[in-house]
C-alpha cells in the first residue's frame, strides 16, 4: 500500500499534473472536455442498449446499430480515457485516499472488459429478445452507469 502511495505522489508531481493543477484554466477546461466524451460515449452506448433491451430502432438490426454507432463509441472512450488521466495526475493523491475513485476504477475495468468481450459478440449477433441479449443490455448500462456515478462521487466523497 506504501508503494502505492508513492507512485500516486509521483503521478501529481509529473511536469503534467503540475501544470495542470497550477492552471487556472486546464483543469476546468479538460473537464469539459471528458464530460463531452462521456457524453459520447454513453450516449452512443445507450443507443445499443436499449436497442438490445428492445426499445427503439426495431427496425434495425442490432448488429447494424451497434456498427453504426461503434466510432463515436470509441471517440468516446478515447476521449474519455486521455483526459481522465490527465485529471488523475493532477489531484492522484486525493484520489488514492477516495472511495469513490476506487468504485469508479473497477467499474470502468469491468465496463470495458464487459464491452470488450460479451458486448462485442452479443452486437454483432442476429439474435434479438432472449434473455442473454437482454440482460447483456442491461448489465453494459449498468457497469457504464456506475463508472458516471463513481466519478461524479468522486468530488463529494
Amino acid at each position: 500500500m506504501k508503494a502505492l502511495a508513492h507512485l500516486f505522489r509521483w503521478f501529481e508531481a509529473t511536469a503534467i499534473g503540475t501544470a495542470i493543477r497550477d492552471s487556472t484554466y486546464f483543469f476546468p477546461s479538460i473537464e469539459v472536455v471528458h464530460l463531452l466524451g462521456l457524453v459520447l460515449l454513453l450516449g452512443s452506448l445507450v443507443v445499443v442498449d436499449l436497442r438490445l433491451l428492445g426499445f427503439g430502432l426495431r427496425r434495425q438490426s442490432v448488429p447494424y446499430v451497434a456498427k453504426a454507432v461503434r466510432p463515436f463509441t470509441w471517440i468516446g472512450i478515447g476521449v474519455t480515457l486521455t483526459t481522465g488521466t490527465l485529471l488523475f495526475l493532477s489531484e492522484a493523491t486525493k484520489c488514492f485516499g477516495n472511495p469513490a475513485f476506487w468504485f469508479k476504477m473497477a467499474f470502468l475495468t469491468a465496463a470495458l472488459l464487459f464491452h470488450g468481450t460479451v458486448h462485442r459478440i452479443v452486437t454483432a449477433s442476429r439474435g434479438t429478445g432472449s434473455l442473454g441479449v437482454k440482460l447483456t443490455g442491461l448489465v453494459s448500462l449498468a457497469l457504464w452507469f456506475g463508472v458516471g456515478l463513481g466519478g461524479r462521487a468522486i468530488g463529494w466523497v
